[in-house]
C-alpha cells in the first residue's frame, strides 16, 4: 500500500474487522492507545463504534500540550511579560489555561507572544531582533526534541546570544510506568505511538511485556493501521504471547533514528523530576539543556516562579490521560468546558481527547447499540 486512500479501504477494513471479531470472542479487552494522534483517528473515522462491544479503547498521556501543568503556564506568562521578551510557542499552547489566564490573553494585555511553526522560525526572530530577547516555550515528546536540539546547536555554532528555550520536553516511558503503577486500572495492551517511535525505536517499550506482561503495538495513524494493530494484539493474546511489535515499520525502524537521538543526548539532560498535568511529578519524565549549553536555558536566564499551581477541582483531565474515565463521564465536558472555553488542557490541544470527543460528536456513551462488520 503506497498512497493514503489505500489505508482507507472499506474492502481491506471489513476482512480486519471480521478477525477482530474472531480473535476477541466473549472477552472484554481494554487497550489504550498512548497518542493522542491516535485518539483524533479513532474518533474521526468512527472506528470505536464498529469495533466488538467487548473492545474498549481509551486514552493514553501522549498528547504533549496536554500534560503541561498550569505552573509551567504561570512561568512561561511571567517571562512573556519581562521587558524586552518577545515569546515564542506553538498555537495550541497559546490556549493551555494556568492559574490566571493564558499566553494568548497575556498578548491582549501587551505581553509579545507570537506563535512559529518550528523552533527554527524563533532563532531566525532573534537573528532579526538583536535588541530583544526571544525565547522559545518548547513542548513535545521524543518527537519534537530534536529539532528542539537542532537549533539550540545551530545557535550555539552561530553564536546567537539572544536566543532561549524555555524547555518543557517529556518522555514517554516514565508515564506509562506510573499509569501501570496505579492501583485499580486494568489494561490488556497498548497500541504504541508510532510518531515518538520513529525516534526512539521500539527497544525502550520491552518493559512493558518483560516487567508488566502487557502486549504493545506499534502503530501507525489510518483506519487500516489502528485495525490492524487491534488485531495484532488480539492474535498475541490469543497465541499466547506478550511481545512489542511493529505494525508502522514503514515509518519506523527497530533501532529508531540514530541522528535525531544524537541530537537528543547532545543538547539535553534528564530532569530528576517533572509535574505533568494531572499526574504529579513523575522522575526522570523531563527534559533540560544540559551545561554545555546552558547559556540557552530560559530558566537560567529569567526569573520564574516555579511554583506548583492545583488543577482546578472540576477538571478532571488527569484521570482522562490515565484513561480511568472517559472525556464525557468528566462534570465540565460540553458545558463549563468546551474548545472555546477551555478549562483543561485535553479540551485545548488538537491532540487532546476531550477535544476528540467533543469535535467528533461523542458528547455521551459511545454507544447502545453495537454495530457489526458485515
Amino acid at each position: 500500500m503506497k498512497f493514503v486512500d489505500e489505508y482507507r479501504d472499506p474492502a481491506m477494513a471489513k476482512l480486519l474487522l471480521a478477525e477482530i471479531e474472531r480473535l476477541a470472542g466473549d472477552e472484554q479487552l481494554k487497550f489504550m492507545e498512548v497518542c493522542g494522534g491516535h485518539t483524533h483517528a479513532i474518533y474521526r473515522h468512527g472506528i470505536e463504534q464498529i469495533l466488538p462491544p467487548g473492545i474498549e479503547l481509551v486514552h493514553g498521556p501522549g498528547c504533549p500540550v496536554c500534560v503541561i501543568p498550569m505552573g509551567r503556564i504561570d512561568d512561561a506568562i511571567a517571562v512573556a511579560n519581562t521587558n524586552g521578551v518577545i515569546l515564542t510557542t506553538f498555537g495550541d499552547m497559546m490556549r493551555v489555561p494556568g492559574s490566571t489566564s493564558t499566553l494568548l490573553e497575556a498578548k491582549a494585555r501587551g505581553a509579545d507572544v507570537r506563535m512559529v511553526y518550528s523552533p527554527l522560525d524563533a532563532l531566525e526572530l532573534a537573528v532579526r531582533n538583536p535588541d530583544r530577547q526571544v525565547v522559545f516555550l518548547a513542548v513535545g515528546f521524543e518527537t519534537t526534541a530534536p529539532s528542539t536540539a537542532v537549533t539550540v546547536r545551530q545557535a550555539k555554532a552561530v553564536g546567537v546570544q539572544n536566543f532561549s528555550v524555555f524547555c518543557n520536553h517529556v518522555t514517554i516511558v516514565p508515564p506509562l510506568q506510573a499509569i501501570l503503577d496505579s492501583p485499580g486500572l486494568e489494561l490488556h495492551g497498548f497500541l504504541g505511538p508510532g510518531h515518538v517511535c520513529t525516534v526512539v525505536g521500539v527497544e525502550p517499550f520491552r518493559f512493558l511485556s518483560e516487567r508488566y506482561a502487557k502486549p504493545i503495538v506499534v502503530t501507525g495513524f489510518e483506519p487500516l493501521d489502528i485495525l490492524q494493530g487491534i488485531s495484532m494484539l488480539l492474535t498475541q493474546r490469543r497465541q499466547g504471547r506478550c511481545q512489542v511489535e511493529n505494525q508502522y515499520s514503514r515509518a519506523v525502524p527497530s533501532e529508531g533514528n540514530p541522528r535525531a537521538l544524537a541530537a537528543i543526548e547532545e543538547v539535553f539532560q534528564l530532569r530528576p523530576h517533572f509535574e505533568w498535568r494531572g499526574l504529579g511529578f513523575i522522575a526522570h519524565s523531563g527534559l533540560r539543556l544540559n551545561e554545555a549549553h546552558s547559556q540557552f536555558d530560559a530558566e537560567r536566564r529569567f526569573e520564574v516562579p516555579g511554583v506548583r499551581i492545583a488543577d482546578p477541582k472540576a477538571c478532571q483531565c488527569g484521570e482522562v490521560l490515565k484513561g480511568a474515565i472517559r472525556p464525557w463521564e468528566c462534570k465540565v465536558f460540553g458545558t463549563a468546558c468546551t474548545p472555546q472555553t477551555p478549562i483543561g488542557t485535553c479540551m485545548v490541544s488538537s491532540e487532546g481527547a476531550c477535544a476528540a470527543y467533543y469535535n467528533y460528536g461523542r458528547l455521551s456513551q459511545r454507544r447502545t447499540i453495537p454495530v457489526r462488520a458485515g
